[in-house]
C-alpha cells in the first residue's frame, strides 16, 4: 500500500539505519562455535614454516601445534582438523596409518592438553605416498578396493590415538563403508565420520598442497574427484556416504558450491560442513595484502555467504583472526 508521498509504506532503509538496527535484524550470523581450524603437523620440534602461498599459515611440529591450538581453544573455536607431513614417503602411504606417525602424535598430545577440543583428523593417503595419489596405483591409475583397507587402517590408528572425528577426503567409492565397519569393529562406535561427500576436483587447492606437500607427481585427480559441472552426482555420494554411515557431510571447496550446499541443506537434515579452502583464503588475502579490498570484510562476507546457504560448520584458516576481530 503507498502512503501520502506515492511510495510503499514498507521501506527496508527503516531497518538499515544504524548498526543496532541491522544487527536486530540480521538473519544469518556466524560464532567462533560454527568454525574448524585446520592445522598442518610435522616432524621434529621447534618447528613452524610459514607456507609462502597462504599468508598466517604454518607447518608446525607437535609442540608449536599445541600452541596454535590452544590460541583456538581460548578463542572458543570448538574443533581443530589435522593434517601431516611425513618424516617419509613410499608407494603405500605407511606412515600415514603408523602408530608413531606425525598425526598420530599430534593426537595424543592435543588429547593429553586440551582434552575438550575437538579433534578432527584428514583420512587420505596423498600426503603420505610418494607419488602424492590418494590410494594404491596399479600402473598410472588409483585402485579403489585395494586402498580401502589402508584407509580403514588409517582412521583407527587416529581413533586409537584419540580422535572424536575421522574425515575420509579421498573419495574412492565405499571408504565410508570400510571405515564404519574397521571402527564399529575395533571397539570405536562412537568416533564419528565426517564424509567429503562431494569434494570436487578444483582448481582452489594449489596453496594446500603446497601446505600438505601432497602434489601429484603425475597426471591430477580428476579421476577420483568429482567434476566441477555436476550438481546431481553430489546429491547421490552424499545419499551413498549417508547409507554407509557418514555422521555429516562436507562440501570442498566452499564458495564455488553454494548451490550444492544449499541443495544438501533443502533435502537432508543430516550436519553440513563446508570447506572454505586454501585458494579461496589466499585470494582474499593476497587481494588484501595489496590494499584492493579490506580483508576482514571480505573474510566475513564469504564465510557468512557459506553459513546463509546452509552450512553447520566451516573450515577456515581464518577462525583465529574471525573470533578476534
Amino acid at each position: 500500500m503507498a502512503g501520502s508521498s506515492g511510495f510503499p509504506r514498507y521501506r527496508p532503509r527503516r531497518l538499515r539505519r544504524t548498526e543496532g538496527l541491522r544487527r536486530l535484524v540480521r538473519e544469518t550470523e556466524i560464532s567462533a562455535a560454527d568454525l574448524i581450524l585446520p592445522l598442518f603437523v610435522a616432524p621434529a620440534t621447534g618447528v613452524r614454516t610459514p607456507v609462502s602461498s597462504m599468508p598466517g599459515v604454518d607447518q608446525t611440529s607437535v609442540d608449536e601445534l599445541l600452541r596454535d591450538a590452544e590460541q583456538a581453544h581460548r578463542l572458543e573455536i570448538p574443533a581443530v582438523l589435522l593434517f601431516g607431513i611425513p618424516e617419509s614417503k613410499d608407494e603405500l602411504g605407511t606412515e600415514g596409518y603408523a602408530q608413531d606417525g606425525v598425526v598420530q602424535r599430534a593426537v595424543r598430545a592435543l588429547k593429553r592438553e586440551l582434552p575438550e577440543l575437538i579433534v578432527i583428523t584428514d583420512v587420505c593417503l596423498c600426503e603420505y605416498t610418494s607419488h602424492g595419489h590418494c590410494g594404491v596405483l596399479q600402473g598410472d591409475t588409483v585402485d579403489n578396493d585395494e586402498t580401502l583397507p589402508l584407509l580403514a587402517r588409517m582412521a583407527v590408528s587416529h581413533a586409537e590415538a584419540g580422535a572424536d572425528i575421522v574425515a575420509p577426503s579421498d573419495m574412492m567409492d565405499g571408504r565410508v563403508g570400510a571405515i564404519r565397519s574397521a571402527l564399529d569393529d575395533r571397539g570405536f562406535a562412537s568416533v564419528a565420520v565426517l564424509a567429503y561427500s562431494a569434494k570436487y576436483a578444483s582448481a582452489f587447492y594449489g596453496p594446500f598442497r603446497e601446505a600438505a606437500d601432497s602434489t601429484p607427481q603425475f597426471g591430477d585427480r580428476r579421476g577420483y574427484q568429482m567434476d566441477p559441472a555436476n550438481a546431481r552426482e553430489a546429491m547421490r555420494e552424499a545419499q551413498q556416504d549417508l547409507l554407509e554411515g557418514a555422521d555429516m557431510l562436507m562440501v570442498k571447496p566452499a564458495l564455488p558450491y553454494l548451490d550444492i550446499i544449499a541443495r544438501l541443506r533443502a533435502e537432508t537434515e543430516y550436519p553440513i560442513c563446508a570447506y572454505h579452502v586454501s585458494g579461496e583464503y589466499a585470494m582474499i588475502m593476497a587481494a588484501g595484502e595489496r590494499g584492493w579490498i579490506d580483508t576482514d570484510r571480505a573474510m566475513r562476507e564469504a564465510l557468512t555467504s557459506i553459513k546463509r546457504a546452509g552450512a553447520d560448520m566451516i573450515i577456515s584458516y581464518y577462525a583465529r583472526e574471525f573470533v578476534r576481530r
